[in-house]
Protein backbone atom coordinates (compact mmCIF):
# COMPACT_ATOMS: atom_id res chain seq x y z
CA UNK A 1 0.00 0.00 0.00
CA UNK A 2 1.20 3.40 -0.90
CA UNK A 3 1.18 6.49 1.60
CA UNK A 4 -0.87 8.51 -0.83
CA UNK A 5 -4.13 5.61 -0.72
CA UNK A 6 -4.55 7.45 2.63
CA UNK A 7 -4.55 11.34 1.50
CA UNK A 8 -8.06 13.14 1.51
CA UNK A 9 -9.05 16.71 1.28
CA UNK A 10 -8.99 18.34 4.63
CA UNK A 11 -9.81 22.14 4.48
CA UNK A 12 -8.48 24.64 7.39
CA UNK A 13 -11.93 25.02 8.75
CA UNK A 14 -13.13 21.57 9.13
CA UNK A 15 -10.36 21.21 12.32
CA UNK A 16 -11.74 21.74 14.93
CA UNK A 17 -9.88 24.18 17.33
CA UNK A 18 -12.38 23.98 20.40
CA UNK A 19 -14.32 21.17 21.46
CA UNK A 20 -17.79 21.36 22.06
CA UNK A 21 -19.90 22.22 25.43
CA UNK A 22 -20.70 20.11 27.18
CA UNK A 23 -18.52 17.09 26.27
CA UNK A 24 -21.28 14.92 25.16
CA UNK A 25 -22.92 17.36 22.51
CA UNK A 26 -20.25 16.01 20.18
CA UNK A 27 -21.96 14.35 16.69
CA UNK A 28 -21.18 10.80 16.64
CA UNK A 29 -21.46 9.38 13.43
CA UNK A 30 -22.62 5.45 13.42
CA UNK A 31 -21.10 3.04 10.87
CA UNK A 32 -23.89 0.98 9.36
CA UNK A 33 -21.59 -1.31 7.01
CA UNK A 34 -21.17 -0.89 3.75
CA UNK A 35 -23.11 0.34 0.98
CA UNK A 36 -25.55 1.84 3.78
CA UNK A 37 -25.91 5.68 4.66
CA UNK A 38 -24.40 5.84 8.09
CA UNK A 39 -26.51 7.34 11.25
CA UNK A 40 -26.18 10.93 12.68
CA UNK A 41 -26.17 10.89 16.57
CA UNK A 42 -24.31 12.33 19.40
CA UNK A 43 -22.13 11.24 21.99
CA UNK A 44 -24.84 11.74 24.42
CA UNK A 45 -26.70 8.71 22.92
CA UNK A 46 -23.50 6.34 23.12
CA UNK A 47 -26.28 3.79 25.55
CA UNK A 48 -28.48 3.68 22.91
CA UNK A 49 -25.85 1.30 21.05
CA UNK A 50 -24.62 -0.86 23.76
CA UNK A 51 -26.09 -3.54 25.96
CA UNK A 52 -25.80 -6.34 28.18
CA UNK A 53 -22.97 -8.72 27.27
CA UNK A 54 -21.27 -5.24 25.73
CA UNK A 55 -17.60 -3.93 27.41
CA UNK A 56 -16.57 -0.39 26.61
CA UNK A 57 -13.13 0.06 27.69
CA UNK A 58 -11.69 3.83 28.00
CA UNK A 59 -7.66 4.68 28.44
CA UNK A 60 -7.34 6.65 31.67
CA UNK A 61 -4.06 7.78 31.13
CA UNK A 62 -3.45 11.51 31.66
CA UNK A 63 -1.59 13.81 29.66
CA UNK A 64 1.46 15.17 31.56
CA UNK A 65 2.29 19.43 30.81
CA UNK A 66 5.15 17.65 28.61
CA UNK A 67 6.12 20.81 26.63
CA UNK A 68 8.61 22.91 28.27
CA UNK A 69 9.84 26.33 26.84
CA UNK A 70 13.64 26.50 27.22
CA UNK A 71 16.45 28.78 26.86
CA UNK A 72 20.50 28.04 25.21
CA UNK A 73 23.29 29.55 27.42
CA UNK A 74 23.33 31.22 23.74
CA UNK A 75 20.15 32.73 24.66
CA UNK A 76 18.72 31.10 21.33
CA UNK A 77 15.48 29.40 22.24
CA UNK A 78 14.39 25.96 22.27
CA UNK A 79 11.61 23.37 23.07
CA UNK A 80 11.48 20.20 25.24
CA UNK A 81 8.83 17.74 24.59
CA UNK A 82 8.91 14.58 26.92
CA UNK A 83 8.22 11.17 25.65
CA UNK A 84 8.74 8.78 28.07
CA UNK A 85 10.76 7.95 31.13
CA UNK A 86 14.01 5.41 30.27
CA UNK A 87 13.39 2.33 32.25
CA UNK A 88 15.91 2.18 35.45
CA UNK A 89 17.39 5.93 35.20
CA UNK A 90 16.05 9.55 35.57
CA UNK A 91 16.71 10.19 31.88
CA UNK A 92 13.76 11.08 29.76
CA UNK A 93 13.23 10.27 25.81
CA UNK A 94 12.29 13.30 24.44
CA UNK A 95 11.71 15.29 21.40
CA UNK A 96 14.33 18.76 21.43
CA UNK A 97 13.53 21.45 18.61
CA UNK A 98 15.57 22.36 17.48
CA UNK A 99 17.52 19.16 17.89
CA UNK A 100 20.20 19.83 15.98
CA UNK A 101 21.34 22.96 17.21
CA UNK A 102 21.82 21.52 20.26
CA UNK A 103 24.64 19.50 21.30
CA UNK A 104 24.95 16.42 23.75
CA UNK A 105 25.79 17.84 26.93
CA UNK A 106 24.51 21.03 26.40
CA UNK A 107 21.91 22.17 30.02
CA UNK A 108 19.30 24.16 29.12
CA UNK A 109 17.29 26.86 31.41
CA UNK A 110 13.77 27.74 31.67
CA UNK A 111 12.51 30.79 29.12
CA UNK A 112 11.40 32.64 31.47
CA UNK A 113 14.36 35.23 32.44
CA UNK A 114 13.62 34.90 36.08
CA UNK A 115 14.17 31.63 36.61
CA UNK A 116 17.63 30.11 38.09
CA UNK A 117 19.16 26.91 35.98
CA UNK A 118 19.60 25.77 39.96
CA UNK A 119 15.89 25.76 40.63
CA UNK A 120 15.29 23.73 36.72
CA UNK A 121 17.23 22.94 34.39
CA UNK A 122 17.31 20.22 31.67
CA UNK A 123 20.54 17.84 30.23
CA UNK A 124 20.26 17.03 27.04
CA UNK A 125 22.14 13.66 26.11
CA UNK A 126 22.61 11.50 23.36
CA UNK A 127 20.63 10.99 19.97
CA UNK A 128 18.00 8.46 20.41
CA UNK A 129 17.21 8.92 16.43
CA UNK A 130 13.84 9.47 14.60
CA UNK A 131 14.22 12.84 16.56
CA UNK A 132 13.84 12.08 19.73
CA UNK A 133 17.19 12.53 22.27
CA UNK A 134 17.66 11.81 25.89
CA UNK A 135 17.30 14.06 28.66
CA UNK A 136 17.86 14.54 32.18
CA UNK A 137 15.55 17.07 34.06
CA UNK A 138 18.07 18.44 37.26
CA UNK A 139 17.06 20.49 40.11
CA UNK A 140 18.67 22.06 43.12
CA UNK A 141 18.65 18.63 44.93
CA UNK A 142 20.11 16.78 41.68
CA UNK A 143 18.58 15.00 39.08
CA UNK A 144 14.83 14.66 39.25
CA UNK A 145 12.76 11.02 39.33
CA UNK A 146 9.56 10.34 38.43
CA UNK A 147 6.83 10.75 41.25
CA UNK A 148 4.97 13.93 43.14
CA UNK A 149 8.66 15.81 42.92
CA UNK A 150 8.21 15.69 38.79
CA UNK A 151 4.96 16.24 38.56
CA UNK A 152 5.32 19.44 40.66
CA UNK A 153 8.43 20.60 38.10
CA UNK A 154 5.99 20.04 35.14
CA UNK A 155 3.14 21.92 36.71
CA UNK A 156 5.30 24.71 37.55
CA UNK A 157 7.70 24.98 34.19
CA UNK A 158 5.54 22.85 31.60
CA UNK A 159 2.63 23.67 29.47
CA UNK A 160 -0.36 20.84 27.96
CA UNK A 161 1.11 19.50 25.06
CA UNK A 162 -1.57 20.42 22.04
CA UNK A 163 -1.52 18.99 18.75
CA UNK A 164 0.48 21.28 16.13
CA UNK A 165 -2.78 22.28 13.79
CA UNK A 166 -4.97 23.92 17.11
CA UNK A 167 -3.97 28.16 16.48
CA UNK A 168 -2.19 29.20 19.19
CA UNK A 169 -5.69 30.79 21.44
CA UNK A 170 -5.79 30.51 24.83
CA UNK A 171 -7.52 27.25 26.14
CA UNK A 172 -8.77 25.87 28.91
CA UNK A 173 -6.42 22.85 29.45
CA UNK A 174 -8.66 20.32 31.29
CA UNK A 175 -10.50 20.01 27.96
CA UNK A 176 -7.34 18.27 26.99
CA UNK A 177 -7.83 15.89 29.77
CA UNK A 178 -10.53 12.91 30.50
CA UNK A 179 -13.28 13.08 32.33
CA UNK A 180 -11.79 9.48 34.01
CA UNK A 181 -8.16 10.52 33.68
CA UNK A 182 -5.72 9.05 35.99
CA UNK A 183 -1.99 8.45 36.61
CA UNK A 184 0.09 10.74 34.57
CA UNK A 185 1.69 9.51 31.55
CA UNK A 186 0.67 10.72 28.41
CA UNK A 187 2.58 12.97 25.95
CA UNK A 188 -1.07 13.57 23.65
CA UNK A 189 -4.39 12.93 25.23
CA UNK A 190 -6.59 9.72 23.98
CA UNK A 191 -8.94 12.30 22.21
CA UNK A 192 -12.25 10.02 21.65
CA UNK A 193 -12.46 9.72 25.55
CA UNK A 194 -12.57 13.47 25.52
CA UNK A 195 -16.42 13.05 24.65
CA UNK A 196 -17.39 11.24 27.19
CA UNK A 197 -18.93 12.41 30.85
CA UNK A 198 -19.55 10.57 33.98
CA UNK A 199 -23.45 10.78 32.85
CA UNK A 200 -22.74 9.00 29.64
CA UNK A 201 -20.67 6.25 31.45
CA UNK A 202 -23.42 6.09 33.99
CA UNK A 203 -26.08 5.81 31.14
CA UNK A 204 -24.02 3.00 29.41
CA UNK A 205 -23.86 1.06 32.83
CA UNK A 206 -27.39 1.39 32.79
CA UNK A 207 -28.24 -0.03 29.35
CA UNK A 208 -26.26 -3.77 31.03
CA UNK A 209 -22.91 -2.47 29.50
CA UNK A 210 -19.62 -3.19 31.89
CA UNK A 211 -16.77 -0.32 31.59
CA UNK A 212 -13.72 -1.26 31.90
CA UNK A 213 -10.72 0.63 32.49
CA UNK A 214 -6.77 -0.12 30.67
CA UNK A 215 -3.97 2.63 30.29
CA UNK A 216 -2.09 3.30 26.84
CA UNK A 217 0.82 6.08 27.45
CA UNK A 218 0.04 8.12 24.89
CA UNK A 219 3.03 8.91 22.65
CA UNK A 220 5.70 9.62 19.66
CA UNK A 221 3.74 5.78 18.46
CA UNK A 222 0.49 7.19 17.90
CA UNK A 223 1.59 10.76 17.05
CA UNK A 224 4.63 10.60 14.67
CA UNK A 225 3.27 11.45 10.83
CA UNK A 226 4.11 8.57 8.37
CA UNK A 227 7.14 9.25 6.20
CA UNK A 228 7.82 6.40 4.08
CA UNK A 229 5.94 6.15 1.02
CA UNK A 230 5.36 2.56 1.53
CA UNK A 231 2.96 1.78 4.30
CA UNK A 232 4.31 -1.50 5.41
CA UNK A 233 7.59 0.38 6.22
CA UNK A 234 6.71 2.80 8.59
CA UNK A 235 7.97 2.02 11.78
CA UNK A 236 6.29 2.62 15.51
CA UNK A 237 7.42 3.82 18.35
CA UNK A 238 7.05 1.65 21.36
CA UNK A 239 4.50 3.23 24.11
CA UNK A 240 3.53 1.75 27.27
CA UNK A 241 0.10 -0.13 28.35
CA UNK A 242 -1.04 -1.60 31.21
CA UNK A 243 -4.18 -3.68 32.02
CA UNK A 244 -5.48 -5.46 35.10
CA UNK A 245 -6.12 -8.84 35.44
CA UNK A 246 -9.56 -8.26 36.25
CA UNK A 247 -10.41 -6.04 33.68
CA UNK A 248 -8.54 -8.27 31.12
CA UNK A 249 -10.99 -11.06 32.04
CA UNK A 250 -13.68 -9.48 31.23
CA UNK A 251 -12.73 -7.98 28.38
CA UNK A 252 -11.91 -11.46 27.05
CA UNK A 253 -14.84 -13.43 28.26
CA UNK A 254 -17.32 -11.01 26.04
CA UNK A 255 -14.83 -11.03 22.74
CA UNK A 256 -15.35 -14.78 23.22
CA UNK A 257 -19.12 -14.70 24.30
CA UNK A 258 -21.21 -16.70 21.18
CA UNK A 259 -23.78 -14.33 22.55
CA UNK A 260 -24.59 -10.45 21.34
CA UNK A 261 -21.63 -8.91 23.45
CA UNK A 262 -19.33 -7.26 21.96
CA UNK A 263 -15.82 -5.14 23.10
CA UNK A 264 -16.01 -1.53 21.94
CA UNK A 265 -12.96 0.56 22.34
CA UNK A 266 -13.12 3.95 23.16
CA UNK A 267 -9.83 5.58 20.87
CA UNK A 268 -7.20 3.75 18.86
CA UNK A 269 -4.63 3.77 21.93
CA UNK A 270 -7.34 1.43 23.95
CA UNK A 271 -7.47 -0.80 20.85
CA UNK A 272 -3.92 -1.26 20.75
CA UNK A 273 -3.60 -1.48 23.87
CA UNK A 274 -6.29 -4.52 23.99
CA UNK A 275 -4.78 -5.96 20.69
CA UNK A 276 -1.50 -5.78 22.14
CA UNK A 277 -2.08 -7.93 25.15
CA UNK A 278 -3.88 -10.30 23.26
CA UNK A 279 -1.14 -10.94 21.03
CA UNK A 280 2.06 -10.99 23.45
CA UNK A 281 -0.22 -12.38 26.61
CA UNK A 282 1.24 -10.02 28.37
CA UNK A 283 -0.70 -7.76 30.51
CA UNK A 284 1.51 -4.65 30.76
CA UNK A 285 4.91 -3.78 29.00
CA UNK A 286 5.35 -2.03 25.87
CA UNK A 287 3.68 -2.08 22.47
CA UNK A 288 5.07 -1.39 18.70
CA UNK A 289 1.86 -2.52 17.04
CA UNK A 290 1.05 -1.16 14.10
CA UNK A 291 -2.09 -2.26 12.53
CA UNK A 292 -2.94 -2.25 8.99
CA UNK A 293 -4.25 -3.62 6.01
CA UNK A 294 -4.71 -7.55 6.24
CA UNK A 295 -4.41 -7.21 10.33
CA UNK A 296 -6.51 -9.83 12.10
CA UNK A 297 -8.30 -7.95 15.31
CA UNK A 298 -8.51 -10.42 18.35
CA UNK A 299 -10.31 -8.94 20.78
CA UNK A 300 -11.90 -5.45 19.20
CA UNK A 301 -15.35 -5.48 17.16
CA UNK A 302 -16.06 -2.18 17.73
CA UNK A 303 -14.70 1.21 18.08
CA UNK A 304 -15.40 5.04 18.62
CA UNK A 305 -12.48 7.11 17.80
CA UNK A 306 -12.37 10.61 16.09
CA UNK A 307 -11.48 11.77 12.07
CA UNK A 308 -8.09 11.72 11.93
CA UNK A 309 -5.35 13.25 9.40
CA UNK A 310 -4.43 12.11 6.41
CA UNK A 311 -2.14 10.04 5.57
CA UNK A 312 -1.57 9.14 9.57
CA UNK A 313 -0.98 5.44 10.99
CA UNK A 314 -4.51 6.08 12.73
CA UNK A 315 -6.10 6.14 9.59
CA UNK A 316 -4.32 3.20 8.60
CA UNK A 317 -5.82 1.77 11.60
CA UNK A 318 -9.24 2.56 10.21
CA UNK A 319 -8.24 1.23 6.92
CA UNK A 320 -7.27 -2.13 8.58
CA UNK A 321 -10.66 -2.02 10.99
CA UNK A 322 -13.17 -1.53 8.57
CA UNK A 323 -11.65 -1.58 5.33
CA UNK A 324 -11.59 1.01 2.59
CA UNK A 325 -15.53 1.99 3.21
CA UNK A 326 -13.60 4.08 5.58
CA UNK A 327 -13.26 6.77 2.65
CA UNK A 328 -17.30 6.79 2.29
CA UNK A 329 -17.59 7.90 6.44
CA UNK A 330 -15.40 10.86 5.60
CA UNK A 331 -16.99 12.35 2.26
CA UNK A 332 -20.38 11.83 4.71
CA UNK A 333 -18.72 13.69 7.25
CA UNK A 334 -17.28 16.25 5.48
CA UNK A 335 -20.89 16.72 3.61
CA UNK A 336 -22.89 16.89 7.06
CA UNK A 337 -20.44 19.15 8.47
CA UNK A 338 -18.95 17.20 11.32
CA UNK A 339 -15.77 18.55 12.49
CA UNK A 340 -12.25 16.55 12.58
CA UNK A 341 -9.58 15.71 14.41
CA UNK A 342 -8.78 16.38 18.38
CA UNK A 343 -11.62 18.70 19.11
CA UNK A 344 -13.77 17.44 16.29
CA UNK A 345 -16.41 15.10 16.60
CA UNK A 346 -16.71 11.07 16.83
CA UNK A 347 -17.34 7.74 14.69
CA UNK A 348 -18.96 4.52 15.75
CA UNK A 349 -17.33 1.67 13.30
CA UNK A 350 -17.95 -1.80 13.61
CA UNK A 351 -15.61 -4.40 11.71
CA UNK A 352 -18.21 -6.97 12.33
CA UNK A 353 -20.79 -5.32 9.49
CA UNK A 354 -20.45 -7.21 6.21
CA UNK A 355 -19.38 -5.33 3.03
CA UNK A 356 -22.01 -4.48 0.97
CA UNK A 357 -20.08 -2.45 -2.26
CA UNK A 358 -19.23 1.19 -1.88
CA UNK A 359 -20.45 3.16 0.98
CA UNK A 360 -22.71 5.82 -0.18
CA UNK A 361 -21.82 9.35 1.68
CA UNK A 362 -24.27 11.98 0.44
CA UNK A 363 -27.48 9.35 1.12
CA UNK A 364 -28.97 9.84 4.75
Amino acid sequence: MQLGDFDYPLPDDRIAQVPVDPRDAARLMIDAGAGIPPEDSTVSRLADVVGPGDVVVINTTRVRPARLSMRRSTGGATEVLLLTPIDGSTRWEALVRPSRKVAPGELLMPASASRSPDEFSILVGEDRGAGRREVTLLSDDGPLGGGAELDRALERFGVMPLPPYLDDRERDPSRYQTVFADRPGSAAAPTAGLHLTTEVLSAVRRAGAEVVEVELEVGLGTFRPMTADRVEDHVMHAERYRITPEAWDTIRAAAESTGHGSVLAVGTTTLRALESAARSGELSGTTELFLHRGAEFLVVDRLMTNFHLPRSSLLVLIDAFIGPRWRGLYEAAMERGYRFLSFGDAQLLDRRLPDRGPTVGGDR
